[in-house]
């Protein structure tokens, strides 16, 4: 390993591995609301915030309309209450693309059609029409020639999970795998498409939260849960939470088959008994849920699969039944104001930090027990971030990377994790353990116990 000079050069490197060729994220334009702007004024919103991709809940002509020559891909929706209908008759599902997809497509960029939306747990029974609707939108698509650049899926909650912790024991429910599952993971792998999930890691803490850490819950440093079915360490509970999906679909031999986040979010205000819900925990969850997708790389069990995320939701919609959390999960209010400010880019991240609250003056640290943290890197986040993080950090960062040169009392062992290890931990050291300092694009995280790789001791201090 040699240290570069070139340090800027290192520093670019860095950032294009860890953020250009990182996930894609996206919102959720619901609008069970009375008070929403214009479709023509949402268009300009997502603009002036770089979104390029959204998701409706329905095919409104208004929305397809103002989407027109913007450029931002959008997901269309067939509701729950038209698939006994797509599914009786193919001719419906032509007629329904036609109006709502080839009408509008290529100058409204319609990149999927949900199929449904969370069909499972529907009290109209429509879980038998799911199947059938999914293949014949997709003949209709194959018929107006759109099928090669138009996916056809179904978002799915995770109810539909019959295991999910461990995530390694994660499995469907018995009575939708003959009859769903295996034949829609057949449809998606065929069709080249992904299987929708929405995963909301607010509902498992609001239940557990006298056992589930808000900072694992939050994306913030935290020592980590390791799954005693493989071995490895979750530090979100939003990854575990898909390794769940994946391990389900492993279970039945669809490994092959991708995952898309087809809703995710945090409310900013909820009920009394609605633990966790504020506007802190909010900015918190989506703003480090943006930073760790565009960040790149995927969950443990699929390590380099970047990941496609759809925030919910754009707007706080008053018309939403249940509980408050229900009415505020928007990231604008109607007026168009931020209910908080977190970047939906790769550049605003440039300048993200998240915020705890009460702020206490100066950088925040990882505190523990004994006030002892380390920095180590993540073996699964793949060679290619760790070399980056490593030339960074003895680069850019200034970390003390003289022990790891040939001959130098933590040369050995001489791979690529130890070395990137002892540089990040340097580094964080240097930095005081200031919140953020052990991250380099996702190839880090903070351990507890002082590592030790052969004779060499890691240091804790600057």
């Amino acid at each position: 390993m040699e240290v570069a000079d070139i340090s800027s050069m290192l520093l670019f490197l860095f950032c294009v591995l860890s953020i250009a060729d990182g996930g894609s994220v996206g919102v959720n334009y619901g609008r069970v609301a009375n008070n929403l702007p214009s479709a023509t004024k949402v268009v300009d919103l997502l603009k002036s915030q770089g979104v390029d991709r959204i998701k409706v809940y329905d095919s409104d002509p208004a929305v397809l309309k103002a989407l027109s020559g913007s450029g931002i891909k959008v997901t269309v929706n067939l509701p729950n209450e038209l698939l006994s209908s797509a599914a009786r008759r193919p001719s419906f599902a032509y007629s329904w693309v036609m109006k709502n997809v080839a009408a509008y497509h290529p100058s409204t960029v319609v990149e999927a059609i949900a199929v449904g939306n969370e069909v499972f747990v529907d009290t109209h029974n429509t879980t038998r029409y799911l199947i059938p609707a999914m293949y014949n939108v997709q003949k209709a698509l194959v018929k107006y020639n759109l099928e090669k650049v138009i996916k056809v899926s179904s978002p799915i909650a995770l109810s539909a999970l019959q295991n999910s912790y461990p995530s390694s024991a994660g499995s469907f429910r018995p009575d939708l795998v003959e009859p769903v599952f295996k034949p829609m993971l057949e449809f998606l792998r065929q069709t080249g498409s992904s299987l929708m999930i929405n995963v909301y890691p607010f509902f498992a803490y609001e239940s557990n939260a006298d056992v589930i850490s808000l900072d694992y819950a939050l994306f913030r440093e935290n020592p980590g849960v390791v799954d005693a079915g493989n071995g490895l360490r979750y530090f979100s509970l939003f990854d575990a939470q898909i390794d769940a999906v994946f391990a389900a679909m492993s279970a039945l031999k669809y490994d092959d088959v991708p995952i898309i986040v087809s809703e995710t979010g945090w409310p900013s205000k909820g009920d009394s008994n609605e633990v966790g819900a504020s506007v802190e925990n909010a900015a918190a969850y989506n703003g480090n849920l943006v930073r760790r997708v565009l960040a790149g790389g995927g969950t443990p069990l699929r390590p380099h699969a970047n990941l496609t995320v759809y925030l919910f939701a754009l707007f706080n919609e008053n018309k939403k039944p249940g509980p408050t959390s229900e009415r505020n999960f928007g990231l604008f209010y109607p007026n168009e104001k931020k209910v908080y400010d977190i970047p939906l880019t790769a550049d605003g991240l440039k300048s993200y930090h998240d915020i705890r609250s009460p702020v206490t003056g100066g950088e925040q640290r990882v505190s523990t027990a004994n006030g002892q943290t380390w920095c180590v890197a993540k073996e699964e986040a793949g060679k290619d971030k760790l070399q980056a993080g490593l030339d960074y950090a003895c680069g850019e960062g200034g970390a003390d990377c003289h022990p790891i040169q040939p001959g130098s009392t933590c040369f050995d062992p001489n791979t690529l994790e130890a070395h990137a290890s002892f540089a990040f931990n340097s580094y964080y050291q240097k930095k005081g353990r200031a919140i953020g300092t052990c991250y380099f694009g996702g190839a880090a995280y903070i351990v507890t116990q002082q590592p030790k790789y052969g004779k060499c001791d890691f240091p804790f201090g600057n």
